[in-house]
């Protein structure tokens, strides 16, 4: 363990971060000497909106590469459904069980905040949409946070140890703007010292109301504003909003950009898409809640089997014309003109092939745009 609380790599790698109740199931199956060949499958059976965006791949494949197991899964960026499978893993149980509390937290952590950021962005109408969540999670999991942000379609993210390849966005707080004499000062500091290429995007609500500060900024050099009123002073925000704009406007800043941040929620995006020309999002897509994914046995020594309330046999998710999809035992006919969407990842340990995060960041973007041109 390191000096903060978390669990390391090697850790986790080991199969020691695990819920107690695998490492007896492992030992007393290993004192029976049973070990049956199984097929499990993750599937949820409940969302928390129609659809969701499947993402955690690429950890459950660096976990398991070694393992004697043959790993097949919907790609990362897939819309998945409500029981339908999105991973399956084959191999004799004792080699695996141990891990089933990684694969499940890795796939249900990074499959809700992919799933949040997706439909914030479905909301935001072409609006640009970033991920500001930084000081709303861990930060030893920002890493993973902010890319599952990116494959769910935002356009950018704030924290700097994003993968690289995503672009990084963030201006100024208000502590920056605080340590100057007014707000002049700051905003042509930073104009003097900003690299080139970062927009000149100004806090406008540090003292006085975002109408004043905004023309101020804007007198300043502004690209745009960004209003990041706490909610405990926003009133009607439409109305602030629409003030800003109308001001701005009228003083010959029709240049200038809204932007607004500061816990926007996703019904605040669509109330306000209209009037503002990008959004932060911090905790609606950080904090989003998780997919609840299980993870179960449905084939036993090639014979199909599952508890109560799960379907048994090993299964296929085809997607058909016009976007419609069906499930059906793996062994039957595929439907004529039908894509099946589960591949594999891993065979008999090794990595046949690996997650792509451009590629899964193509296929959410391509769905929510034609899920948007089927909604006009």
């Amino acid at each position: 363990m390191g000096i903060f609380d978390t669990v390391s790599d090697e850790t986790i790698r080991r199969g020691e971060c695990t819920d107690i109740y695998f490492e007896r199931t492992e030992e007393t199956l290993s004192a029976e000497g049973i070990n049956p060949h199984v097929v499990m499958e993750v599937t949820a059976t409940a969302l928390p909106d129609t659809w969701a965006t499947f993402c955690g791949l690429s950890d459950v494949i660096a976990l398991l590469e070694g393992v004697p197991v043959t790993v097949d899964a919907m790609p990362e960026g897939t819309v998945f459904y409500k029981n339908e499978p999105v991973l399956r893993i084959s191999g004799k149980y004792r080699d695996f069980c141990r891990y089933e509390t990684a694969i499940l937290g890795f796939l249900c952590h990074a499959s809700g905040i992919a799933t949040a950021a997706a439909h914030v962005k479905l909301a935001a109408h072409h609006r640009p949409v970033y991920s500001f969540g930084s000081r709303r999670q861990h930060p030893s999991i920002a890493r993973m946070i902010e890319r599952a942000a990116w494959i769910g379609g935002v356009d950018g993210v704030s924290n700097t140890s994003a993968p690289k390849g995503i672009p990084l966005v963030g201006t100024m707080p208000h502590a920056f703007v605080m340590c100057y004499n007014n707000p002049e000062e700051a905003w042509r500091s930073f104009d003097r010292h900003a690299p080139k290429e970062v927009p000149r995007i100004m806090l406008s609500d540090t003292y006085c109301d975002e109408k004043s500060e905004s023309l101020r900024a804007a007198k300043c050099g502004a690209t745009a504003v960004r209003l990041d009123t706490p909610r405990s002073r926003r009133g009607n925000m439409r109305s602030i909003i629409e003030e800003v704009r109308w001001e701005l406007d009228a003083h010959g800043y029709s240049g200038v950009k809204i932007f607004l941040s500061g816990g926007v929620t996703r019904e605040e995006i669509i109330a306000y898409r209209d009037i503002v020309d990008a959004f932060g999002v911090g905790g609606s897509i950080a904090n989003a809640p998780v997919i609840d994914f299980a993870m179960d046995i449905v084939e036993i020594e090639g014979k199909a089997k599952a508890k109560r309330g799960k379907r048994s046999g090993v299964k296929q998710v085809y997607e058909l014309s016009g976007g419609k999809r069906t499930m059906l035992p793996v062994a039957d006919k595929m439907p004529q003109g039908a894509i099946p969407l589960i591949e594999e990842f891993i065979k008999n340990s090794a990595i046949t092939k690996r997650s792509d995060m451009e590629k899964a960041r193509a296929n959410v973007l391509n769905w929510l745009k034609s899920t948007a041109a089927s909604e006009k």
